[in-house]
């Protein structure tokens, strides 16, 4: 049998041990030494946030710190002392770690109760970290309620939850709450850097973006994708590695349809949609990544910085943004939001794609009605449209109108629902001209 010890996951390997490793909550963590640094720690502590972006982590360390025999200077937990160690090797026996999800009935609670009364085994305080907390029965809740407003002086609790609108106000109102944000990309990106550099490992850039964009500001889902990317290529981590890994639709395909938009190549729509749809890639998270492009290229037209992306991807949108305008990318915006549910409910996915993809080309000769209106504004007047407005907005007969003289300008003065009808009629044939 091989001595060799068994493989930790990069996410349980990597797990921040004191709370300056804990990604972009610098004003929890500031607020959790503070209260340890005063004496001033509460009763109750709720962790609220979206998977991956520390709550059992902090929930550990506060344990961690409040159990330390030999705090440093910073208020962190030594790791050194035998609680510390306990805590991170899951032993401590005044540590005790419950799911909501499988303990989540009246009788785990009151078991927990009944465990109140006993003082610590060896150390400061016991602590309770309930996880999934919102999973406990509304009776569960109820038996807390108590416990949680008067505990005894030797008992913590700790609550984390993704889902904090399920828990109870009387509850939330016992505890000192926290709402963790979600890990910023290039809070990612350097974490999973660090961790390729500890591994002797190199990756370039763009790869990282791919790991830590795909993980919608979780840390831990990113570092569990480079676990599986790691498994299946030899190094150097590309970009182009990442993708066949992760069955990503490329970030070049993108930039391909920027081009048979301004090509108006409307085959590349049939060529697309056949690749994505054999290739089995998930159509939602697609149109997500879709989306993100479309917001990149509106950014680049208001100047809003990309400084999230790799540089050669910021400039490869610079000159995505020279081929569409800043009414197009809009549009195209807005379009795909409104198609996001909408597509999902079409039973031939491919067909839904093809005409997503046709209808983005296509929309490269679409005319907005307020610029054939501007367009028209400009126009000299005719007798007849100046005739028509007067119609419509003087009460005069017509054989007196016919006598009125109308000044000449450089503008006409037409009334702004007839150009709407002429801008109507001139897209309508605009559009009939393209159709053929």
């Amino acid at each position: 049998m091989s001595s060799q010890q068994p493989y930790r996951g990069l996410s349980r390997a990597y797990r921040p041990q004191i709370f300056s490793d804990v990604c972009d909550q610098n004003s929890i963590i500031t607020t959790l030494k503070n209260a340890l640094r005063l004496g001033k720690t509460a009763q109750a502590y709720l962790f609220c946030g979206t998977r991956g972006t520390g709550k059992t982590t902090l929930a550990r360390l506060l344990a961690k710190a409040l159990n330390c025999q030999q705090p440093t200077q910073e208020i962190e937990p030594c790791n050194k002392c035998l609680s510390c160690q306990e805590i991170t090797q899951g032993k401590n026996l005044d540590v005790l770690e419950i799911d909501g999800a499988s303990h989540r009935g009246i009788d785990d609670i009151r078991g927990l109760q009944e465990s109140l009364v006993y003082a610590p085994s060896s150390y400061r305080y016991k602590v309770f970290i309930i996880d999934e907390a919102h999973m406990l029965t509304k009776e569960a809740f109820n038996a807390l309620l108590k416990v949680l407003e008067e505990p005894p002086s030797h008992i913590k609790f700790l609550l984390a939850t993704t889902e904090p609108h399920k828990i109870p106000l009387t509850i939330i109102s016992r505890c000192q709450r926290f709402d963790l944000q979600r890990i910023s990309l290039s809070s990612i990106q350097k974490k999973l850097s660090a961790i390729l550099q500890d591994l002797t490992l190199t990756g370039n850039e763009e790869a990282l973006y791919r790991l830590a964009e795909i993980s919608d500001g979780s840390l831990r889902v990113a570092e569990s994708l480079l676990d599986q990317v790691l498994c299946f290529l030899e190094e150097p981590l590309t970009s182009e590695g990442v993708e066949r890994a992760l069955a990503l639709c490329p970030q070049e395909d993108f930039f391909c349809l920027d081009q048979a938009f301004q090509t108006y190549d409307l085959p590349f729509a049939f060529r697309w949609a056949h690749t994505l749809f054999s290739s089995g890639k998930d159509l939602t998270y697609f149109l997500d990544r879709l989306l993100d492009h479309y917001r990149n290229i509106l950014a680049v037209h208001m100047q809003v910085s990309l400084e999230d992306l790799p540089p050669s991807l910021r400039e490869k949108y610079q000159h995505a943004a020279s081929i569409y305008t800043e009414e197009q990318a809009f549009y195209l915006l807005d379009y795909l939001i409104s198609q996001h549910a909408q597509i999902q409910k079409i039973s031939s996915k491919r067909i839904a794609l093809e005409a997503l993809f046709l209808h983005i080309i296509k929309s490269r000769h679409r005319i907005c009605a307020s610029d054939l209106v501007q367009r028209l504004l400009t126009l000299q007047p005719t007798p007849s449209l100046k005739q028509e407005s007067l119609q419509r907005e003087s009460p005069m007969p017509a054989a007196s109108l016919q006598e009125t003289t109308i000044p000449s300008t450089k503008t006409p003065s037409v009334h702004y629902d007839t150009l709407l009808r002429f801008a109507s009629v001139e897209l309508e044939g605009s559009v009939k001209r393209h159709t053929n």
